[in-house]
This record gives C-alpha cells, sequence and structure tokens, in this order.
C-alpha cells in the first residue's frame, strides 16, 4: 500500500538543547502519490528543510507556496495544509519559547508566511547548511549537524523572559507578576513578552486552553466513542460551547467534531 511508504517520526534534542528546540520532526514520501496533512497551530516558529521533489504550504488564499530548499514560518497560529510529493523528505525544527529570538533577534515574524532563513542574516549560510544535509542520509546526523551549526549564534536568554517562560503556564497573569518583581511597567514587559516570544500572553493564553481541550477531547475518545462536551468547556475554561466550537474555529477552521473525525490526516506538533 502506498501509506506503507510514507513514514514519519520525532528526534529528540540533546539536554544542552533542551531550552532550544522542543524536537525535530522528519517526514518522509516514498511512494507514487502526493500527501497532504494539515498542520496544528503550535506558536513555534519553525524551520522547514525540504529534499528531492519539492514540498508544498497552502495559504489561506489558496496560494501554493514552494519549499525548495529552506524556509522560516512563524510563530504558526493557525492551522495550514502542506503537501509533500513523491520523493520529498522534510526536516523541520521546532525552536522553543525565545530560541528563534536569542539565534535571528526577532520574534515577529508574518504569521503563515515564508521567510528565506539567509535574508534575516548578513551572510548566505542556509543554503551551505541545506547542501551539507542533503549529503546526510541519517536523520540523526542531519540533527546534530545542524544542532552543530546553531551553537555559534545562540545568545544568552534575556532574564526576563526567563520570568515569563517559567510562569507561561502556572501564573493567572504572569505580565504583572514580572512587573512588579522586576520593577518595570507592565507595558515594558508587554512589549519584551511580544518581541522575544512572537505573541502575547493574552494570546498564548487562549491557545493553552485550546490545546487542554484538544488533549481532553483525544483522551475521553480513547475511553469512549461520546464525547462529554459539557466536561470539556468546564474544565477547559470555556463560557459555553459555543465558544469552544469559535476557538476550533479560529486555529484550525474545523469544528471539534470533525476534527475527531480527521486526526489522522492531521500533524499535531505538540502533541
Amino acid at each position: 500500500m502506498q501509506k506503507d511508504k510514507f513514514s514519519s517520526g520525532r528526534i529528540a534534542v540533546s539536554d544542552e538543547f533542551q531550552e532550544v528546540f522542543s524536537h525535530f520532526y522528519f517526514a518522509e514520501n516514498n511512494s507514487d502519490i502526493t500527501f497532504t496533512k494539515k498542520l496544528l497551530p503550535s506558536y513555534q516558529t519553525i524551520m522547514i528543510f525540504s529534499f528531492g521533489e519539492s514540498a508544498y504550504i497552502h495559504s489561506e488564499g489558496d496560494e501554493n507556496i514552494e519549499v525548495e530548499k529552506c524556509i522560516v514560518l512563524g510563530p504558526i497560529k493557525k492551522a495550514f495544509d502542506y503537501s509533500q510529493p513523491a520523493g520529498n523528505t522534510i526536516l523541520v525544527a521546532n525552536f522553543k519559547d525565545d530560541a528563534f529570538y536569542r539565534f535571528f533577534g526577532s520574534a515577529a515574524l508574518a504569521e503563515n508566511l515564508p521567510i528565506d532563513p539567509n535574508d534575516l542574516m548578513s551572510e548566505n549560510c542556509f543554503t551551505a547548511l541545506w547542501h551539507k544535509l542533503n549529503g546526510i542520509e541519517n536523520k540523526e546526523e542531519q540533527v546534530e549537524c545542524i544542532l552543530e551549526f546553531c551553537r555559534p549564534y545562540l545568545r544568552k536568554r534575556n532574564p526576563v523572559t526567563g520570568q515569563l517562560i517559567e510562569l507561561k503556564n502556572t501564573a493567572y497573569n504572569p505580565i504583572k507578576k514580572v512587573a512588579d518583581e522586576t520593577k518595570q511597567s507592565e507595558r515594558a514587559i508587554q512589549l519584551t513578552h511580544k518581541k522575544q516570544l512572537g505573541y502575547s500572553a493574552k494570546e498564548i493564553n487562549r491557545y493553552l486552553r485550546f490545546l487542554k481541550a484538544i488533549e481532553m477531547m483525544q483522551d475521553i475518545a480513547c475511553r469512549t466513542s461520546k464525547n462529554d462536551w459539557f466536561e470539556i468547556v468546564g474544565e477547559c475554561g470555556y463560557y459555553d460551547q459555543s465558544q469552544l466550537i469559535n476557538d476550533f474555529k479560529y486555529y484550525i477552521n474545523l469544528t471539534p467534531a470533525r476534527y475527531l473525525k480527521l486526526q489522522c490526516s492531521i500533524c499535531n506538533p505538540v502533541g
């Protein structure tokens, strides 16, 4: 079967890079057909290396964006479709928290629009990196090559950003808490958050609520054929089922029930 000739997986990183990359993802299409999947939002910036035949990203405006060698997207705030034709392989670096800012000095890239990473640096080094990776067959060795390439460019983490990251899943209002602790205005902390992480605290709180809903739905679906929507609404902090549905349509343009039916064709970068 053609599906048996499509392989994908995740590659973990060493402790040295745990706060830089969440993981690397690879997908290889050795079949005779094109595979199209939907990538869920992750609020991470990603760098995609494409080998063999070009991969394609399908934007909201029905534009097909060719991924010939290497592009940057993010932070990924809404789902999008991507296609891998026969003979294509992708390797995706998933930058964690402020890591992209620490490499390139900016996290506020155009959402879901590709950028050539060479345009972010003064030298055409990513084209050279792609050619080096293209000569390596083993995926783990490719990842090691990327990590080695990254070492000289990585800056130290801003202490304020470190506090915001630590509080991301624990504090109701991390902006106010960090502002009080650092004796800075809330506005200044908000600007730091947006500049170095690529999104506001309000945006990430809404996304984390949506992510919790997805995780609960999948957990319930493993135990029973019927979802308890009222349980999900209550546990995740939604006002009602309508607000839950609105979030699903906003992030992935699907209803919750439709999402469950299409899980096999959806790539969850944080799942």
